[in-house]
């Protein structure tokens, strides 16, 4: 190819002429690689050619080499793989020739192809002289714009490339980033460049911190980095502290006392708001850091914890309140509330603070409350309040319970503060209340505390949305905690409060997420009633089909995609509120069922495939299923259309995994009557476990329903014995691989929960229909499974545990006494069932089902 592409690639700039440019480069792409390639790299390299045609092609070529998208990604580095080595060499030559472009932007893009080059062959061996001559590029020349954009190309590698795959190049990456971010280094863009490259390699540079020597000069480079004079450079470096807190906390007791502590409290007093938000965030992963380690400790052995807490968050307890009390003073009027700003910042690392140091802060935090929550600043009122509010999870509740008390009727009357901010912080820390120290709302002041929140339903957005929130956690931890409780703290209010959220939902306020609020609280007040109120459930249930039928008539005048999707949001709003009735009411819908069914059919009929409209109207129906139960059989000819419509639908898999669930959902409601839609519910589930495109999260939830499918139909399941048992036998083989060469244990366990969950169906069904001795030729795969997780080394969830003693019991129950006794005589079954006695992570309910298993082996093993 020896044309220019440069008017081609002007052209790509063009928004009239950009489709047809692009399309034209994609077909010389197609036609012949290596030239076009080559045919940009000219066109990169070329110092004559203006900035943005450079640029251009640089993408141009990265975008040959990699996409977002796995399948092509794939495609593309297939593609760069097969090309002639003449081509490679020369590109390559080309691109790390560019890298020192006087032009930093043309270097940045060169660097980017060095990026995408290297993601496809540094896995698989390739380019082994990359990472040597990128140090060389930053040690051995005095060319800042060749270190500035190596740098670059080192930090964009180690963001994409797998540690793992890095680790052998760890020592020169990390001498080339740690030399470029010298205090030394004239360059201020090459150290940023090298910060940043630092950033990225941290993960893989594990074996360099647990060497005393190398982590001291580590750190002395980047915290005098933070002492820089350029601001992007403290910047960065601050960065560097933060991830270093998270990856390596359990290096950093020295540092702190001698350096970080002052040094980022430093930081938080700063001018610049990029550096005081990182200064503020690495205190945030301190204390982060800090809960996750006494959150092991709690759930390890006494004495056993692996970790040690070196309590840096209660050391520097009151120092760190006097720096985030301020900074949480610095609030304008026309800030928004949508932008991460420092005094969110702020509050967010005092909630974390309350979490790590406990009580030990509260006096620090109270002794600003009480001098300015009734300020005439009204920043510094909304300071305290907010600062009240975030110390409410942490500390012990019988000390902040009679403080909330006392600041009860003093928050309610700031609810009509005239100040929007200090409004809205005294929502949301009523919120905080009603979630964390709901009992403290004592019974007189729970009508005004109802007014109020009422109240504040009606005001802006960010106070009604608090509001709402507030409402629902009310709702939720004064809430019943068994269905049959005939009254409850807020039986006299139920009535009110549900009008007003749905005068705020049908109000024409267009805030998406308030009105979300609003219906969210509406659901968990109803979830959680008591019997008592359960007339006014009914009320609103009409209102709720009125409203949602009202949509339906009322889509076809939709006219902006605005509007259509606020219409969406709305049906998918309604839906929940309507599945949360219909679970609170039990058969008690039955008398309005027909027209519920009906709405649900409509709407299932007008929504797209990828509506989230579609997820919502299925669980309602699930809802419906379980409330009916037998009856629910009536709508299956007109339901099951979309069933399997969205069994198919593997694109949307949550919508396909909702699916899955619903026919569990469908099975236990009714029984034996699922039988004539068997064979496609099968066959559909089958295909999409053998289906590659279909999110593998589906899959365990498809076993499962193979189990509630069994024990649905009994003895009729005969007919799919054969094939399940060889799907199963597959999955399990499956799962061990998961476990032991992906280490994807999470994924392991979900497998073979939901082979347990299909085991148990299979074998329960059968014994109910009296063919039980079908199982005998599946014993030993069925014994094998088992004993290979209770035998593993790989980590086991509880939930695993608790069912596979379970199906130990079921198979002992189920299977002719004495044909199986040597398997139920093994060794490995007496000990897990033993174990779970001691097992401290077990409920009752666990250890009552163990009690009952180890009963029907014996008789087994006795037999």
């Amino acid at each position: 190819m020896t044309m220019s592409l440069a008017p081609l690639l002007e052209a790509t700039l063009s928004p009239e002429h950009r489709e047809n440019a692009e399309a034209q480069l994609s077909a010389y792409a197609e036609q012949s690689f290596p030239q076009y390639a080559a045919a940009l790299c000219q066109e990169l390299t070329s110092e004559a050619n203006a900035l943005h045609i450079r640029q251009a092609a640089g993408l141009a070529l990265k975008n040959t080499l990699t996409a977002k998208e796995a399948p092509r990604k794939e495609e593309l580095a297939t593609r760069w793989i097969h090309t002639d080595a003449q081509t490679h060499s020369g590109i390559k030559a080309a691109v790390l020739h560019t890298l020192g472009s006087e032009n930093s932007r043309v270097g940045y893009v060169a660097a980017q192809i060095v990026q995408a080059i290297a993601a496809i062959e540094l896995p698989r061996g390739g380019w082994p002289e990359l990472i040597p001559g990128m140090l060389d590029n930053v040690t051995k020349t005095d060319n800042a714009k060749l270190k500035q954009a190596s740098l670059q190309a080192l930090g964009l590698i180690c963001e994409v490339v797998d540690p793992n795959v890095l680790q052998q190049h760890a020592n020169h990456i990390l001498t080339a980033v740690v030399s470029g971010a010298r205090k030394e280094e004239p360059s201020s863009e090459v150290q940023k460049a090298a910060l940043s490259a630092l950033y990225n390699s941290l993960e893989f540079v594990k074996q360099n911190f647990e060497a005393e020597g190398e982590r001291n000069y580590i750190m002395t480079i980047v915290c005098e980095a933070t002492r820089n004079e350029v601001p992007e450079v403290q910047v960065a470096a601050f960065e560097c502290l933060v991830k270093i807190m998270s990856l390596y906390y359990d290096f950093m007791n020295d540092y702190m006392h001698k350096a970080l502590g002052s040094l980022t409290l430093w930081g938080m007093r700063q001018e610049k708001e990029e550096i005081v938000l990182q200064a503020v965030e690495f205190w945030s992963t301190v204390c982060e850091e800090e809960i996750d380690i006494e959150a092991d400790q709690d759930a390890e052995e006494e004495g056993d914890a692996s970790r040690t807490n070196h309590h840096f968050a209660r050391t520097a307890g009151a120092d760190l309140v006097d720096a985030l009390w301020w900074l949480m003073t610095k609030k304008e009027e026309d800030d928004d509330e949508d932008e991460w700003n420092v005094s969110m910042a702020a509050a967010t690392c005092l909630s974390l603070l309350a979490a790590a140091a406990r009580e030990q802060i509260v006096p620090s935090v109270l002794q600003f409350v009480e001098a300015h929550i009734q300020s005439s600043d009204w920043r510094y009122k909304d300071a305290s309040i907010m600062a009240f509010g975030s110390i409410l999870d942490g500390p012990n509740p019988d000390i902040l319970g009679p403080l909330v008390v006392q600041a009860l009727p003093l928050l309610i009357g700031m609810m009509k503060d005239p100040v929007l901010q200090v409004k809205d912080a005294t929502a949301w820390t009523l919120g905080r209340i009603c979630e964390i120290l709901p009992t403290y709302i004592k019974p007189d002041l729970l009508e005004p505390f109802i007014v109020a929140v009422l109240g504040g339903l009606q005001d802006h957005p960010r106070v009604a949305s608090n509001c709402a929130w507030a409402l629902m956690s009310l709702g939720e931890n004064l809430g019943v905690s068994e269905e049959n409780a005939d009254i409850y703290p807020l039986s006299m209010y139920f009535e009110t409060i549900v009008l007003a959220l749905n005068a705020a939902g049908e109000s024409p306020q267009q805030d998406a997420n308030y009105r979300a609020s609003v219906y969210e609280a509406m659901a968990t007040l109803v979830s959680h009633c008591a019997k008592d109120c359960l007339a006014t459930v009914n009320k609103l249930a009409i209102v709720i089909l009125d409203r949602l039928e009202y949509t339906l008539a009322a889509q076809n005048q939709l006219v902006s995609a605005d509007d259509r999707r606020l219409h969406f949001e709305l049906q998918s709003n309604l839906c929940g509120v309507m599945t949360a009735i219909v679970r609170r009411l039990g058969n008690l819908v039955v008398p309005i069922a027909d027209r519920t069914m009906q709405a649900l059919l409509m709407l299932m009929s007008s929504a797209s495939r990828s509506s989230t409209v579609l997820e919502d109207a299925f669980l309602t129906v699930g809802a419906l299923t379980v409330a009916l139960e037998g009856d629910f059989s009536r709508y299956m000819e007109a339901f099951t259309p979309f069933l399997f419509q969205c069994l198919q639908n593997h694109e949307e898999y949550q919508m396909c995994s909702i699916a899955v669930g619903l026919i569990g959902d469908i099975s236990r409601a009714l029984n034996e009557r699922i039988q004539p839609f068997c064979d496609t519910l099968m066959n559909l589930m089958m295909a999409n476990l053998q289906n590659p495109a279909l999110n593998k999260a589906v899959k365990p939830s498809i076993l499962s329903a193979f189990g509630d499918i069994a024990l649905a139909i009994g003895g009729n399941f005969e007919m799919y014995l054969d094939i399940v048992m060889a799907v199963l036998q597959q999955a399990g083989a499956m799962a061990n691989l998961t476990m032991t060469t992906s280490y994807d244990f999470d994924y392991g366990n979900q497998l073979r929960e939901g082979i347990i969950e299909a085991y148990v169906g299979i074998a329960q069904g059968l014994k109910t229909a009296g063919k039980a001795n079908l199982l005998g030729n599946y014993g030993a795969q069925m014994f094998g499974f088992a004993q290979e997780i209770a035998t593993s080394e790989a980590p086991r969830s509880t939930q695993v545990t608790s069912s596979l003693v379970g199906l130990i019991g079921d198979l002992a129950d189920a299977l002719p006494l004495g044909q199986f006794k040597p398997l139920f005589s093994a060794e490995w079954i007496s000990v897990l069932l033993k174990s779970i006695k001691t097992d401290r992570n077990m409920d009752q309910d666990a250890k009552g089902v163990a009690k009952w298993a180890r009963e029907m082996v014996r008789r087994q093993v006795n037999a």
